[in-house]
């Protein structure tokens, strides 16, 4: 990558000798965003990629280039910004890229395209991640239509965006829709024997189960899932030393579905096999910071409080330097942090630590989202515990 932005950097001083705006000298500055972007370094992968949609913006509006030209390096720009803007906590200006990328996607591809369908998905999720289901929801239905179409009943494509359709009608508390949509899902990755995507979908079914007041059902939904990772388990300790990201990954996913079954023991001891797996590999500081901030918490729901301090101030440090200082995920982590500093009776610590999660969540996430609304809540109690 080192190389790569040296090469990008080298040409751009080439192309961009006479100063006149050119298509070459935009391909370069995306080049430069998109290796800035790999390396982490997410501000200047933001100025790069800004001079360029600039750029591209300007040729457009003069005629200096074709369009048809424009538009590829264009939608590589606005998807950049998205994800540079996403790792930076910026989620809600990241959306406005990625729609805009979406647009230009449905102005060069086919209203079938099975690309477009992915494009919908990709953004409905975006939604999710902002917590706005409203806005999901169309966009989710658009790729789900997309691909019945073009790909069939049977097609994975269609059992992913079921999958996400799922989540979006829970989250609207629609569990009837939501059932349907997870029983279709999971009749598709039978049929392709996808185990582990089907086992995620069998807990989701439980919890939507649970939600609707079929407790029997959920409960041997569960009982089946529960047996088949205990296998899976079993299986992995074999593979750890032939691939071993590929088992932290699987530890971490099957750790997700015994915390969603409330079996926060075990959910604990596959998360810190994961942890003695990644902290072996400085590349995977990203993933060791967030597996280390969910032990924490999850440490903290069983009130083992001082064991729980520990790792979320390790996810902390781990993904401030993976992300920023300002990442809405830090902005949690230092929330939930605060909380374990004020159930050990430290409330000058708790104070700190609150004011600087509600500056995080205030900015990345707004002072009107719930998230924020209830950090402010926590600093308050904090200010009363030191009797101010």
């Amino acid at each position: 990558p080192e190389k790569a932005l040296s090469f990008a950097d080298r040409a751009l001083k080439v192309l961009d000798q006479d100063g006149k705006p050119s298509l070459l000298v935009a391909v370069a500055l995306q080049l430069m965003g998109s290796v800035s972007y790999g390396l982490k370094r997410f501000n200047d992968s933001l100025g790069y990629l800004n001079k360029a949609n600039r750029l591209l913006g300007r040729l457009e509006e003069e005629g200096i280039a074709n369009v048809e030209n424009i538009r590829p390096v264009l939608h590589a720009v606005q998807l950049e910004l998205g994800n540079v803007k996403t790792a930076m906590g910026r989620r809600e200006e990241a959306l406005l890229n990625f729609k805009k990328a979406l647009e230009i996607k449905e102005m060069t591809l086919g209203k079938d395209s099975k690309e477009l369908g992915v494009g919908y998905r990709d953004l409905a999720e975006a939604y999710v991640s902002v917590l706005n289901f409203k806005e999901a929801l169309p966009f989710g239905l658009k790729a789900l239509e997309i691909h019945r179409k073009g790909l069939g009943h049977n097609s994975v494509e269609v059992a992913h965006d079921r999958r996400i359709l799922g989540v979006i009608f829970t989250r609207m508390e629609e569990h009837e829709k939501a059932l349907e949509q997870n029983q279709l899902s999971q009749r598709v990755l039978k049929n392709w024997g996808l185990s582990s995507e089907l086992l995620r979908a069998e807990i989701d079914a439980a919890n939507m189960q649970i939600a609707l007041g079929k407790y029997d059902e959920a409960i041997n939904t569960l009982k089946n899932s529960k047996r088949c990772l205990e296998i899976a388990c079993g299986n992995l300790d074999k593979k750890e030393t032939v691939s071993p990201i590929e088992v932290a990954e699987a530890y971490c996913e099957i750790s997700m579905l015994y915390e969603n079954m409330n079996e926060f023991e075990t959910a604990i001891s596959l998360l810190k096999r994961t942890l003695a797996i990644l902290e072996k590999r400085p590349q995977e500081q990203q993933s060791e910071g967030g597996v280390s901030a969910r032990t924490g918490w999850l440490l903290l729901l069983k009130g083992e409080v001082p064991q729980a301090i520990p790792y979320l101030e390790n996810a902390v440090e781990k993904l401030k330097d993976s992300f920023g200082s300002r990442h809405f995920g830090v902005g949690y982590i230092y929330n939930n942090l605060g909380a374990a500093y004020l159930e050990l009776d430290r409330p000058q610590s708790a104070t700190q630590i609150f004011a600087v999660a509600k500056d995080i969540l205030d900015v990345s996430l707004g002072p009107h989202h719930a998230d924020s609304i209830e950090t402010c809540q926590n600093l308050s109690k904090a200010y009363s515990a030191m009797g101010r």
